[in-house]
């Protein structure tokens, strides 16, 4: 049972580095679809969000600097939800259910992220 349960660890981190990969492959529709309007040079941080996803799913597979990887990865997730999906799901019409969906599931992984720094973590040399 414990073999089946440290894949855990594999099937939480791959998905951010193929969400980081996106970013990179499709940046333009991804800057005005999740980069809110107010934020200039939008590419930059899809690309720089992209960079740090990947960066993150290094970090937890190899086990080095993944209590940092984890929270960052919390906080923007967090940041995600407040900033992105929110509004989204609060402005109503056609989309808000697609946002409500989307704000859930960022919710639901930023808690991941954050159990994650808080109990599985290796490298706890940064942030102890």
């Amino acid at each position: 049972m414990n073999a089946f349960l440290s894949l855990g660890r594999w099937v939480f981190a791959l998905p951010f580095a193929i969400f980081g990969l996106f970013h990179f492959l499709n940046a333009d529709a991804m800057a005005n679809y999740v980069v809110p309007a107010y934020m200039p040079a939008k590419a930059i941080w899809v690309y720089l969000s992209g960079a740090g996803l990947i960066a993150a799913t290094v970090s937890m597979l190899i086990g080095k600097y993944d209590k940092l990887a984890t929270t960052l990865l919390g906080i923007f997730l967090l940041l995600l939800v407040a900033m992105v999906h929110l509004p989204g799901a609060m402005a109503g019409g056609e989309g808000a259910q697609a946002s409500m969906s989307m704000l859930l599931k960022d919710l639901a992984l930023a808690g991941a992220a954050m159990m994650y720094a808080l109990n599985y973590a290796k490298d706890k040399a940064v942030i102890g």
